[in-house]
């Protein structure tokens, strides 16, 4: 039976309940805290059925705060996503930015950004965040439709903005969403922030009356709606990525392009950049056209999974179109795959577009500029991404910098040479991100398939090349880079530290002690770097220069024939993910060999390193 609030309290002075004192008291707080029927419902009925294991979990762990903001399933509990967890969240967000920026000028005059993809509860989380702002006098330039996630960061930029919010879990399964923050300069955030909001979100876990007052929504001066003030800067600053000679080119290319959105937000976004930049208009794929939090075609809608793509392909096939692109649900994000000889589709991994695109991005620059000063300019890409944009880098003249794993550390290490007078390129990450120029400081999906439409038609009509048989000139000039990357499902976080505290106690439980080989010494270790416990054994004082991070589990191994491997904990699953590449020198032909090798490898690396068998693990 669901009841309401004060139901419930009545409820509880006449429920005995678990005994444990922290466990009785957070269910009291819940009760009395929560405005939605259906998740106190939820408490309560765990309640009556003195289903106390459910309810510590659920009330006695709080979900946790990072740099990737919140992301978790939908249901009652702190450790989980609904409305008084978001309107928690936004008052400790909102109670960092007054205190980082104590002129009440900057609240009503900069305000913050929200949008909102097409999940579950999405719309509602956003409505409830600026809720919390307003009743707070900031002003609030909250999306009243649906948008993909790279809007939110352009618009804090655009709008000079504080904050700005993206409720979103990305490409997660439909029970989960998330909260995304972006600080003042449009990229995520990063330390000391993401601490600093966290510890004032603790400090106002009771809501304020005001922050569930719906009418504050209604007529409100300081409420408005971004949609039509960034959208045409948005487009316009695509277009001057495009030179004419290349819009022209665009309009006379035969090649056709299959699109889906996967059940997201991508479509109406990515129709508009095509014809802004006077590509052909895609081929959408029918049923996953129209956003749906159902996800009806795709549970686990994450386009690195080839079965997601199934029915991209299938369309392609039946309407012969060369090039596939697949967004994520929230648009971020790129998939391309593209016909081969063998009249297959070919699917690029995120390391190889990466390569392509950063070589056209390159191009392109030397193309629009009268005067191209490529020792100016700069790409950036993570740690456990392919080492191709440092080989292009030494060749080109340009600069590379490697950032830890995700788009927070890129976009704002792009932040950092922008300012120092460097020219920004390109930006990108192995999971299929790509920051294509500075205009939005996050990974853009929308951005890459316009981009990479152009770059397929430039090849295709201008170069008589396929986006493969570039890759192939790109190893041929650079050297052949190959990766492998996936990941290894462990819900018991206990095994998975003890994972890790095994490989760098490894020389019988002595600290900083490592394995110095695999497959009984076929393949040496040379340097280790552990971004966890601040360990590098390549430097002269043992340190990385890369953050450290204590708060999760990195460790780089670099074997003396060139291989890098990679094994760190995920920020948003319970999940060990694992990065392995290697670089040849261009004099290097033996492209088979190198990736026989690395295969090799990495079968004795999970054997040795990760004990899958032993373990009773699995790769995803």
């Amino acid at each position: 039976m669901c009841q309401s609030m004060g139901q419930a309290i009545c409820e509880l002075k006449h429920t005995p309940l678990s005994g444990d004192k922290e466990l009785d008291s957070q269910i009291k707080k819940w009760v009395k805290w929560d405005r939605n029927q259906e998740t106190l419902c939820q408490i309560m009925e765990a309640v009556r059925n003195e289903d106390w294991d459910t309810l510590r979990c659920r009330l006695c762990r709080r979900i946790d705060f990072g740099t990737a903001g919140l992301r978790a399933v939908m249901r009652a509990g702190f450790d989980s996503m609904n409305e008084l967890v978001i309107v928690q969240t936004s008052q400790g967000l909102c109670a960092y930015l007054k205190e980082q920026y104590p002129e009440e000028a900057d609240w009503a005059d900069r305000g913050i950004v929200v949008g909102f993809d097409g999940r579950y509860n999405s719309q509602r989380f956003a409505e409830l965040t600026t809720i919390v702002f307003l009743s707070q006098n900031f002003r609030v330039y909250q999306f009243k439709r649906m948008v993909a996630t790279p809007f939110v960061p352009y618009t804090v930029v655009r709008m000079n903005s504080l904050a700005g919010v993206m409720i979103t879990a990305s490409h997660n399964p439909k029970q989960e969403n998330g909260y995304k923050v972006y600080w003042t300069n449009g990229a995520q955030i990063i330390p000391p922030h993401d601490e600093g909001i966290k510890q004032a979100i603790l400090d106002n876990l009771q809501p304020n009356p005001d922050s569930w007052d719906e009418t504050l929504l209604c007529g409100n001066d300081m409420l408005s709606d971004p949609y039509n003030n960034v959208l045409p800067p948005y487009y316009d600053a695509l277009k001057k990525e495009i030179s004419c000679p290349l819009m022209e080119s665009n309009g006379r290319c035969p090649l056709s392009f299959t699109y889906t959105p996967i059940h997201g937000v991508g479509y109406p976004f990515v129709k508009l950049a095509f014809s802004k930049i006077n590509l052909k208009p895609v081929i959408p794929v029918v049923k996953q056209i129209v956003p749906d939090p159902e996800f009806p075609t795709a549970p686990s809608p994450n386009p690195e999974d080839c079965k997601v793509l199934e029915l991209a392909l299938e369309r392609a096939a039946e309407k012969k179109a060369q090039v596939v692109l697949a967004n994520d649900p929230d648009a971020d994000r790129l998939v391309v795959a593209e016909l081969d000889d063998s009249k297959k589709y070919r699917i690029f991994t995120g390391n190889e577009m990466g390569a392509l695109l950063g070589w056209w991005t390159l191009e392109n620059y030397k193309m629009t500029e009268d005067n191209p000063d490529v020792p100016n300019c700069v790409m950036v890409s993570s740690t456990v991404s392919s080492k191709i944009l440092k080989a292009m880098a030494e060749a080109e003249g340009f600069t590379h910098h490697e950032t830890l794993t995700g788009f927070k550390w890129i976009a704002n290490k792009a932040l950092d040479e922008q300012n120092a007078g460097k020219k920004v390129l390109f930006g990108f990450e192995e999971a299929i991100g790509y920051m294509i120029s500075t205009s939005v400081l996050d990974k853009d999906g929308i951005r890459a398939a316009a981009h990479v439409a152009t770059m397929a038609c430039y090849l295709r009509c201008k170069k008589c090349m396929t986006m493969q048989e570039k890759l192939r000139d790109l190893y041929e000039t650079y050297g052949f880079h190959a990766s492998v990357a996936s990941s290894i499902k462990c819900a018991d976080s206990g095994l998975t530290n003890k994972i890790f505290e095994r490989l760098r106690t490894f020389d019988e439980g002595q600290q900083n002690t490592y394995p110095t080989s695999i497959l009984e010494g076929e393949y040496e270790v040379e340097n280790v770097r552990d971004l966890t416990t601040g360990y590098d054994s390549s430097t002269g004082d043992k340190k990385p220069t890369l953050p450290v991070s204590e708060s999760s589990q990195m460790i780089t191994f670099t074997f003396k024939n060139g291989v890098e491997l990679t094994l760190r904990t995920s920020g948003t699953e319970p999940k060990i993910k694992y990065y392995a590449n290697v670089s040849g020198k261009p004099e290097n032909k033996r492209w088979d060999e190198l990736s026989s090798t690395l295969n090799k490898m990495m079968e004795g690396i999970l054997n040795e390193f990760i004990e899958l068998e032993k373990n009773g693990l699995k790769l995803c």
